[in-house]
Formats: structure tokens, C-alpha cells, sequence
């Protein structure tokens, strides 16, 4: 498409540069023998001279249009052209087609004067402006160049191109089954090489997000199984020894373990439910009289110290961020030995809510564990309380749902919890 119209304009070009030579050297050729004619140096008679080939023709006509002088290859043609220079413009040229050849002209008057002859000099047009031949040449080179062109790019792309397929043919073998699979990096730091490097970082990060998943479900599992593999055992040797069971003390083990299946469903649905935006309500929500909510309606077996600053305010969902308070809460109620402490502060545009405990230290190799699902430092304690496992789960995924985290800060003496979100 861009050789096309280069092609043309060529064309256009060439004829022109062509047309202009011609032009030119029948101007200069017709202005030498009008000079020559008004110095009276000039040949007379009915046959004059004819200037170099090919500037061959010369006629010069008579006020009253007669050819009064003509050169030889002229003598036999009718009068050359009808141009008629003026005083205001003495030279004249152009393109003038007899009945057996097309000419290039220029008409001179030697002099301004009414009687003065008219000189005619001109050329047989170059046949590159008569003929098809420039065009089919310039065609010829124009469909060559586009082929050349062609090929070039295919062969070139093609090769660019070569490492983009090995990539699919080995996307194309990774399944749900089997991530670790990933993609040779071409050599060199060009644009596949970055996608090639992108595409590992997605499949890394999938595999870890499926192991994480098949971790989850693994952990579920047995969360769930065991209360019901109590539930069975009980209601099974009731079935064997009717006489010997006490019915209202088996409905009340029954009861309770009915009640920790329901907290782990609960707290699995609102797991999965956080951070989607389908029926919860965003809003501007003060920080420090969130926490005083939340307080009002907790009976904690320890003293809870509050350090609430003002204006520190956040956008989010309140019942999600009602519940991860509660979960850090519940988590510092169940380790705390003399009191909890909750701030609310501002740092650098963020807020902060900060809930701690003097109760035991978290190791810091354990400070990103404890956020995954049904992970506990301390499983027997955990389940007497009554814990799920899934409380600081519910903190990390609120934090992150609402363009934060959540962390442990180092603290000696206790254990200090963070939610960082984006204050507005």
C-alpha cells in the first residue's frame, strides 16, 4: 500500500523532469535564434539550419501566419503550434500534437514590434511521455519491490514470530492438573523475552494460588470431619447402649458439635464472600467510632484500652470490617493475660487499626502462616476457646479486599496485629 502510491508518484515525477528538460532546451535553442535573428546574423531564405538533434524544428511564421522559413525536418509539417507570445510574455511554451507526431514548442518574437515574425522551435516529444514504457517499468519494479517485500516481512516475522508459537505449544500443555509447567524465555531483553517472563510469573503465581486452594480444601476437610466423626460416634453408641445413655447430656454434645459446624460453615461462606462487590454497601466509615460500635456490645474477660484518634477515616463495607475487628479481638481475648490495647492512628495516608495483647510472642517465621486458613500456634488452646481457625483468614482477606493488608508488628512482650487500609 505504501509502494503503490510511491510508484505513482514516481511516475508523475519522471514525466515532469522529463516534459521540463525538453521544455528547456527548446526555450534556450529558440531564444539563441531569436537573438541571432535580431542581429540579422541569422541564415535567410526558405531553408535555415537546424539547431543540434534533438532540437530539430524550426519554422518561422509571418505576422499573417505564412511559414516564411523552416528547416529541413520542419519543411513538411504544418505550422508547429498556435502559440502567440505577448509583450507581456514573450516566450511561450508548450505541447503541440500534429496528425504524425506530438512536439514539444516554443514560440519567440524576436521583437515587440507588431511586424516582427513569430519563431517556432521544438522537439518530437521523448517517448517516454508518448509511450507506456516508464509505467510498465516502473510497474514492473513497483510489483517487484512489493514481492521482495513480502517475502522479506514474512521471513522476518516469521522468524519474531517463531518463539511466540513455542509458547503456545507449551501453554497448550499446561492443564489445572499440573502448573509447574513453563514457558522457554527467548534469548536477548526484547518485548517476548518480557512476556515470556510475565507468562512464568502468571503460572507461578496460579500454581501457588492452586496449592494454596487444594491446601484449603485438605484442612476444610478435616475441620469438618472432626466434629462429625464426634457427632457419629456419640449418636452410634447411643444406638448400641440405649440403656446405658443419657439422652439429655448426649443432645448437648450433639448440640455442640452441630454449633461448630455451623461457625466453621459460617465463617468459610464469609470467606468466600469477602471482597466481592455483589449486595454490600461501600461508605465513608469512621475508624474510631467503628471500634466503640463493636465495643459496646463485647464482654472481654480482660480490660480492652482504647487510643482512638479522630478523622481517621476509611471506604469500605462495614459488616467486613465489623467482623475482622471482631476476629482480632477474639484472637487477642484468647491469648491475653492482663489486657488488650486497640488504636486507631493515621500513618503516611494510611489508617491504621492496631489491636494487641500481652500474651505470647509470634515467632517471626510464623508472622505470614498465621493468616492462612485453619492455621493455629496453638491447636489444643485454640479449639477449647472455641476458634474456627479461619478468624485471622477473615482479617488478611477484608484488608486485602479493601486495597490494604494485614500483619503482624513486631512487639515484645505481647502480640501486635495491624490492618492497614487506604484513608480518605
Amino acid at each position: 500500500m505504501v509502494l503503490i502510491p510511491i510508484g505513482i508518484g514516481a511516475v508523475i515525477l519522471t514525466r515532469s523532469m522529463i516534459l521540463s528538460n525538453a521544455i528547456d532546451d527548446t526555450v534556450r535553442v529558440a531564444e539563441r535564434v531569436a537573438a541571432q535573428v535580431q542581429q540579422g546574423t541569422y541564415p535567410q531564405g526558405a531553408n535555415v539550419p537546424a539547431p543540434a538533434f534533438p532540437v530539430n524544428l524550426v519554422q518561422i511564421v509571418s505576422p499573417d501566419g505564412r511559414i516564411v522559413a523552416t528547416s529541413d525536418e520542419a519543411r513538411t509539417l504544418p505550422r508547429l503550434s498556435n502559440l502567440m507570445p505577448t509583450p507581456e510574455a514573450p516566450v511561450l511554451s508548450g505541447r503541440s500534437c500534429l496528425p504524425d507526431r506530438c512536439v514539444v514548442v516554443t514560440a519567440v518574437r524576436p521583437t515587440i514590434a507588431s511586424g516582427s515574425p513569430i519563431i517556432y522551435v521544438g522537439r518530437v516529444m521523448p517517448a517516454a511521455l508518448v509511450t507506456h514504457t516508464l509505467d510498465i517499468a516502473v510497474l514492473v519494479e513497483t510489483v517487484a519491490l512489493i514481492g521482495l517485500t513480502g517475502l522479506a516481512a514474512w521471513l522476518l516475522m516469521g522468524r519474531a514470530l517463531r518463539p511466540v508459537a513455542v509458547m503456545g505449544a507449551e501453554l497448550d500443555r499446561v492443564s489445572a492438573s499440573d502448573l509447574s509447567a513453563r514457558v522457554t524465555r527467548p534469548p536477548g531483553d526484547d518485548e517476548l523475552s518480557a512476556l515470556a517472563e510475565r507468562i512464568n510469573g502468571t503460572l507461578s503465581r496460579l500454581e501457588h494460588s492452586a496449592e494454596q486452594q487444594r491446601q484449603f480444601v485438605s484442612d476444610a476437610s478435616h475441620e469438618l470431619r472432626t466434629p462429625i466423626a464426634g457427632l457419629r460416634a456419640e449418636l452410634e453408641s447411643a444406638q448400641l447402649y440405649p440403656d446405658d445413655t443419657d439422652l439429655r447430656e448426649l443432645v448437648e454434645k450433639a448440640l455442640r458439635d452441630i454449633d461448630r459446624l455451623e461457625m466453621i460453615m459460617s465463617d468459610l461462606l464469609f470467606l468466600a464472600r469477602t471482597g466481592a462487590r455483589v449486595d454490600v454497601a461501600w461508605e465513608r466509615l469512621d475508624l474510631a467510632e467503628l471500634v466503640r460500635e463493636v465495643m459496646s456490645t463485647r464482654r472481654d474477660r480482660v480490660p480492652v484500652r482504647l487510643d482512638l484518634a479522630d478523622d481517621v477515616a476509611v471506604h469500605g463495607v462495614k459488616g467486613q470490617l465489623t467482623r475482622a475487628l471482631t476476629d482480632l479481638l477474639n484472637n487477642a481475648e484468647r491469648y491475653a493475660e492482663h489486657y488488650i490495647r486497640i488504636e486507631v492512628s493515621r500513618r503516611e495516608g494510611k489508617a491504621v487499626i492496631a489491636v494487641e495483647n500481652d500474651g505470647m510472642e509470634i515467632p517471626e517465621g510464623d508472622r505470614e502462616r498465621i493468616f492462612e486458613p485453619f492455621s493455629r500456634l496453638d491447636t489444643a488452646r485454640s479449639r477449647e476457646a472455641g476458634g474456627t481457625g479461619l478468624g485471622l483468614a477473615i482479617v488478611k482477606s477484608v484488608a486485602v479486599a479493601h486495597a490494604g493488608h494485614a500483619r503482624v508488628d513486631d512487639f515484645a512482650g505481647g502480640a501486635r496485629f495491624l490492618i492497614c487500609l487506604p484513608a480518605v
